[in-house]
C-alpha cells in the first residue's frame, strides 16, 4: 500500500512539473532566440562556456566573482548533450524554473492545501520577475527553487534531506546559507525559551510544594525534536560552501571573488545610511514591487475579517510554526541584502517573495469569499506589469523591457557590423562584449571596441578629447527613465541614488553626438530606452575626402 501511494506521488509530481514545463515554455516562445542579456553576457555564459570547453570552474575569459559553479556546471551539461545555442539556455533555465515552481506548488501544497498551492503557482509564474527571470541564465531562480525543496523537508521534519537540498542551494549562489542559518537561529531560539518555560514551571510547582515532602524528581528530558542533533542538519550547508571557497581561494588567491567585486558588493555597500536606504528597497521588493502590493494589501485587509467555515468549521491556516519559520528566512533574507550587494536587484529575493505570496494567498483564502476573484485581479495586475513599466525607475530585467533592450542592441549592432566592419567603436558595458564576442548572438566576428564607464556627459567629454582612439559611436540608455519620475522633485533622493547605487544620467543621443562632434547616423527607442550611433566629424571628412 505505502508502495502504490509514492507511486502515485511520483506520478503526479512528474505530471505537474511537465504541466509547469510546458506552460512557461509555451509562454516564452517568443523569447527563446534572444541573444544573452546584460549579466548572462559578462558572467554567466562566459563562465559555463569555460567549464565546457576548458573543465575549469574558476572562469577565466571573465574575472571570477566566487559564485558557486552548479548552475554554470547545469549549462555546460545541457550544451554538452544538445548543442550550443541561446535556444538550448533558455529551454535549459525554464526547466530550472518548473522545478523551482514544482517546489514552490508542493511547499504550499503540504502546509496549506492544494487550493492555495495553485492559486500560489499562479501568482508566482505570472509575478514580472519570476517570469523575466525564467529563462535568463541567472542562478537567482535555481537557488529559489532548491530552496522551496529544502523548507519542504524542513516542514515536513525531514532535516537531512532538507540539510541535502540546502546544500545544493548554496552551490548555487552563496546566499542560499541565509535559509538555514536562519532556521537554525530560530530552532535554537525556540529551545532556550522552552527551556526557560519549563524552567519556571519547575519553580512554581516547587514552590507551592515546599511545604509537602517531596522526593527530588529529575527534570523532564528534552523532547527529540528540541535536541542539538535536530538542528546539526541546518549547518551542514556551510561545508560545501567553505570547501568551494577553499578551491576558490587556492585557484585565485581571492576568496569572495576578484577585488573589483567585493568592493563594489561588500566594502562600498557597508555604510549605515545606505543600509538604512537599501532595506527600504529590500521591503519594497519583498510585499509592494510591480504590483505586488495589491497582494500584500488584500492579504493585510483580509486579517480584519473572521475566518469562514466549511461544515461548521473554520478553514485553516497555515501552522504559526511554519509561518515564523518562513518569516525569519525572509526577515534574513531582507537584512542580509541590506547590507550586501552593490546593485539592489529584485532578483535576489526570488527565494523569499514566493514564501510572502503562500502566506497572503492562504490568509485570503481562509477569510474571504470571493478570495478567487481577488487571485484573478492579481494575476492581471501581473501580466500588465510585464508589458507596462512602472512610473519609477527599475531593473530592465525584471519584466520584459530586457527583450526591448535587446532587440535595440541587435539592430544597432547589425547596423554597426554592416556599415562599419573595421572601425574601432566607442561604447560601454555590456555593449563592449556584445560586440567582441560573437558567441552572445549580436555580430558575426569581433568588432574593435574602445571603452569607457558609462554615458554621462562627463565621460563623453573625456572620450571626445580621444577621438584617434574610436572610429565610431555605440551609445545607449543604461538605465530606464521614465518620463517622469515619482521622486524626480526630491533632491536629495537623487543625490543618495548617485552617492550609493550608481545612479547616473545618460547623455540623450542629440546631446551625445554634439560633444563628440559627431552626427547620428542611427537612432531607435523603445519604451523609455534608446540607443544610437554617432559618427565622428573625421569619419565624415575622409569619406567626403576624393579619392585619389
Amino acid at each position: 500500500m505505502a508502495g502504490e501511494i509514492e507511486q502515485r506521488r511520483g506520478s503526479s509530481t512528474a505530471l505537474t512539473f511537465a504541466l509547469f514545463f510546458v506552460v512557461l515554455f509555451a509562454l516564452h516562445i517568443p523569447l527563446l532566440r534572444l541573444p544573452y542579456f546584460w549579466d548572462e553576457a559578462g558572467y554567466y555564459i562566459p563562465a559555463a562556456r569555460d567549464l565546457l570547453g576548458q573543465g575549469t570552474l574558476i572562469p577565466h575569459s571573465t574575472p571570477s566573482n566566487a559564485h558557486p559553479p552548479l548552475v554554470m556546471a547545469y549549462l555546460a551539461l545541457a550544451w554538452k548533450l544538445l548543442g550550443y545555442s541561446p535556444v538550448v539556455t533558455r529551454t535549459a533555465m525554464l526547466a530550472l524554473a518548473a522545478f523551482s515552481l514544482l517546489g514552490m506548488f508542493r511547499l504550499a501544497q503540504r502546509i496549506a492545501n492544494t487550493e492555495v498551492a495553485i492559486a500560489s503557482a499562479l501568482c508566482t509564474a505570472l509575478y514580472p520577475v519570476f517570469f523575466a527571470q525564467s529563462s535568463l541564465a541567472h542562478i537567482d531562480l535555481a537557488t529559489a527553487g532548491l530552496t522551496f525543496w529544502a523548507l519542504l523537508a524542513y516542514v515536513e521534519k525531514r532535516p537531512w534531506t532538507a540539510a541535502l537540498w540546502f546544500s545544493l542551494a548554496v552551490l548555487a549562489k552563496e546566499t542560499a546559507i541565509l535559509a538555514p542559518l536562519a532556521l537554525f537561529a530560530r530552532e535554537s531560539m525556540r529551545v532556550l525559551l522552552r527551556r526557560a518555560a519549563r524552567s519556571r514551571q519547575m519553580h512554581a510547582r516547587e514552590a507551592t510544594a515546599s511545604a509537602v515532602p517531596q522526593t527530588p524528581s529529575k527534570p523532564r528530558a528534552l523532547a527529540p525534536e528540541e535536541s542539538i542533533q535536530q538542528r546539526i542538519p541546518l549547518l551542514l550547508p556551510l561545508i560545501p560552501l567553505a570547501l568551494w571557497y577553499a578551491f576558490h581561494y587556492a585557484r585565485t588567491g581571492f576568496i569572495f571573488g576578484n577585488p573589483e567585486f567585493f568592493r563594489y558588493n561588500v566594502k562600498a555597500t557597508v555604510q549605515p545610511l545606505r543600509i538604512l536606504l537599501a532595506l527600504g528597497l529590500r521591503l519594497w521588493q519583498v510585499v509592494g514591487y510591480l504590483d505586488l502590493h495589491l497582494l500584500t494589501l488584500a492579504g493585510l485587509l483580509a486579517m480584519f475579517l473572521p475566518p469562514l467555515q466549511d461544515n461548521h468549521e473554520e478553514r485553516k491556516r497555515i501552522p504559526l510554526d511554519v509561518q515564523f519559520s518562513f518569516l525569519a528566512v525572509i526577515a534574513a533574507y531582507t537584512l542580509a541584502m541590506a547590507v550586501v550587494g552593490g546593485a539592489v536587484l529584485a532578483r535576489y529575493m526570488l527565494p523569499v517573495v514566493p514564501l510572502v505570496m503562500i502566506l497572503f494567498v492562504s490568509t485570503l483564502r481562509r477569510r474571504v469569499r470571493l478570495w478567487r476573484g481577488v487571485i484573478a485581479i492579481v494575476a492581471l495586475a501581473f501580466v500588465s506589469a510585464l508589458f507596462v513599466n512602472p512610473p519609477f525607475g527599475f531593473s530592465i530585467e525584471d519584466n520584459l523591457a530586457y527583450r526591448d533592450y535587446i532587440l535595440l542592441h541587435q539592430h544597432a549592432e547589425d547596423f554597426l557590423e554592416a556599415r562599419y566592419p573595421m572601425a574601432r567603436v566607442l561604447t560601454a558595458w555590456p555593449a563592449s562584449d556584445e560586440l567582441t564576442r560573437p558567441y552572445l548572438g549580436y555580430v558575426t566576428r569581433p568588432m574593435r571596441v574602445f571603452r569607457i564607464e558609462d554615458f554621462t556627459v562627463e565621460q563623453l567629454m573625456s572620450a571626445s578629447d580621444a577621438h584617434s582612439n574610436f572610429d565610431v559611436a555605440l551609445v545607449f540608455s543604461t538605465k530606464y527613465e521614465p518620463p517622469q519620475t515619482w521622486f524626480e522633485r526630491w533632491r536629495q533622493w537623487q543625490q543618495w541614488k548617485t552617492q550609493f547605487f550608481g545612479y547616473h544620467r545618460d547623455a540623450p543621443p542629440a546631446a551625445a553626438a554634439q560633444i563628440l562632434a559627431g552626427r547620428l547616423v542611427y537612432n531607435e527607442a523603445r519604451k523609455g530606452q534608446w540607443v544610437a550611433v554617432i559618427e565622428p566629424q573625421q569619419i565624415e571628412e575622409a569619406q567626403a575626402r576624393p579619392r585619389p
